[in-house]
Order: C-alpha cells, then structure tokens, then sequence
C-alpha cells in the first residue's frame, strides 16, 4: 500500500472513530428534551456524556488536520463547495460546549432552559449535516479544472442527500439511546425510557438507512465500484440494524450498542471504500474527478504525518481509556456531581 493510499484509508478511520464516539454525544442531545422530565433527570443525561463529549471532539479536529495536511486540493475542493455547512457545523459544536458548560452557572428556570433547547439545536444539527456531507462526498461535487469548485452551496441539498442527513440523525439518536442503557442505573425511569426511544429509532433508522442505499444505488451508482470482499461492509451494516432489534428485544444492552456502533463503522467504511481511488468525484466529468493520488502531499510530508502520528495517537488513544475507565459508573438520577455538565477536564 502506498503513503496516499494509507492516510486516505486513515482518514476513513478517523471518521469512523469520530462518528462512533461522538455520534452517542449527539444522540442523548437530541433525545435530552424527550427522555427527561425534571431537573435531576436532565442532570443525570448530561451526566452521561459530560466527562466524554470534549475529548470525543478531538477526532474530527485531527480529521480535518489530516485531510489539510495529506490531501490539501481535495481539502480545498470540500471546503470551497460545502462551506456553510462545515461552518455550521463549527459553530454548532462551539455552542454545545458553551451550553455544556454554561446551564448551570445561573440558577434560574428560564437560564437553563435556553441552554437546553441551544443544546438540543447544536447537537441535532451536526448529526443532521455529517449525512448531508458524505453523502455529497459520495455523489460528487460540481469540481472543474484545477479542483476549483464551480457550483452553489445549494447544490448540496437533493433527495440523496437529505436522506443521508437524516440516516445519520437517526442512527446517531439510536446510537445515543442504546449508550443510556448503559450508562443511567438499572430499572431507572430514564433507563425504561431510553430502552422504549431505541426501539422507536430502531425502526425509524432502519427504514431511512435502506431508503438512503436505495436512491444511493439508482442515482448515484452506490457500491458500484465495491469488489465481493468488499461488500462485506454494507453487509455487516444491515445484519446489525437487525441484531440491535435483537438485542433489544432480549435486554442485552451491552450486544445492543455494539450493534449500533458496527452498524456507524460499517456504514462509514462503506463511505469511503465506495469512492476510492478518488477522493472526490465530479459531477462535471470524470475528467475532473478528484483522485487519491491526485490529491495527495509530496511524499516528504507524508511519510512525516506518518512518524507524527505514530507518536501522538497512542497518546489520545490511551487518555481516551483512562478516561473511559474513570467514569465507568452508572449516573443515577440523583447524581450532582456533574451539575453544570462539565468536560471533566
């Protein structure tokens, strides 16, 4: 495997990390206002993601630095033709840490819920917009000469991509609800609650997911370019929208957040081994379509991201557990210890 082709298969498992850890942060956001019912019980869903959301955020900061780094035109071409929406996505994630950190340094109703409701806005909207993004990775964006982008941002939404937004919203929520089960004490009402919402967004995954493939196979051309060993991945991604039903079904919650998270890496892996060998298609013409070759750094700068990263992702890896392992515990209602929601840092 060549240096391209290795930080191109990185950066997929970046994204793929990031989507698994940060996908649960994005789900109990956006289930908070429907599961919690008082002060404690909104306390206690923030609980469970309070230690975790900043550290799970460095992932999609090294992503972008990869992409900027190993592949800068297919890092100029993104960023030139879906802009607003990475911006969005930028001022999201900001606004959910300052409603994180902010909720509980006023104590009054009105105070705590406007960072609710700010924390509901910036968690469903990034969870809404990955879709729409790799779903225009995956079709393609108006790219001519020189990779310069020759479109409008609005050339971002169609059918193919609203569904890609929406799978990634529902599964992100799904992936959120099946953590709760592990994370809130045992036959809690917030547990019993948690379970019911990931059966609902089970099905409702589920029934975007396979709506997203199939325009993705008539439009786009989806899995077109897979080879047999391959399809092993779109395939692994249904046998577990199934399995989590399952497991749900038999209360093995621990079997049943593995599914959802198999289910994201499966999905995400499908992303990007569907484009290669580009990094970006065109919908210009082939001609135009942005290789990985084509849009890699020198060889001198690869093989230095490559000593780098053997030297710093042990390190996020390992503080990642140790974080993980610190916070093991089950948050019970009555939990204070985190009352503001804080990164734990």
């Amino acid at each position: 495997m060549d240096l391209p082709t290795l930080w191109f298969a990185l950066t997929g498992l970046i994204f793929t990390i990031y989507f698994f850890l940060d996908g649960f942060d994005f789900g109990v956001g956006v289930l908070q206002p429907f599961l919690a019912r008082n002060e404690a019980q909104r306390r206690a869903l923030i609980g469970t993601v309070g230690p975790f959301w900043a550290a799970n955020e460095v992932w999609v900061i090294l992503a972008a630095g990869v992409i900027f780094a190993a592949f800068p035109l297919w890092y100029g071409a993104l960023m030139t033709g879906l802009y607003p929406l990475f911006a969005l996505i930028l001022l999201a994630l900001i606004g959910r840490g300052v409603a994180f950190e902010y909720r509980a340094e006023v104590d009054h109703v009105r105070w705590r819920v406007f960072w609710d409701v700010t924390s509901f806005i910036t968690n469903l909207l990034p969870a809404f917009l990955w879709g729409v993004i790799m779903a225009n990775m995956v079709r393609g964006l108006p790219i001519g000469e020189g990779a310069r982008f020759q479109g409008s941002p609005l050339d971002a939404f169609d059918l193919f991509s609203v569904l890609g937004g929406l799978s990634t919203l529902s599964l992100f929520v799904l992936h959120g609800a099946t953590y709760l089960l592990l994370r809130l004490q045992t036959g809690s009402t917030l547990h019993a609650r948690a379970r019911r919402a990931a059966l609902t967004w089970g099905a409702v995954a589920t029934a975007l997911v396979l709506a997203f493939v199939y325009v993705g196979f008539i439009h786009t051309g989806l899995f077109a370019t897979l080879g047999l060993s391959e399809w092993l991945f779109p395939a692994g991604a249904a046998v577990n929208l199934a399995l989590i039903w399952l497991a749900l079904t038999l209360r093995r919650d621990g079997l049943a957040f593995a599914a959802t998270g198999l289910t994201i890496v499966f999905s995400t892996a499908t992303i990007f081994l569907s484009l290669y060998p580009a990094a970006l298609p065109s919908t210009l013409g082939e001609g135009y379509t942005l290789t990985v070759q084509a849009a890699a750094s020198e060889p001198y700068t690869l093989r230095l991201l490559s000593w780098v990263s053997l030297a710093f992702l042990p390190l996020i890896i390992g503080y990642q557990a140790w974080n993980y392992y610190v916070f093991r515990q089950r948050v019970q209602e009555r939990d204070e210890q985190i009352p503001g929601g804080g990164s734990g840092d």
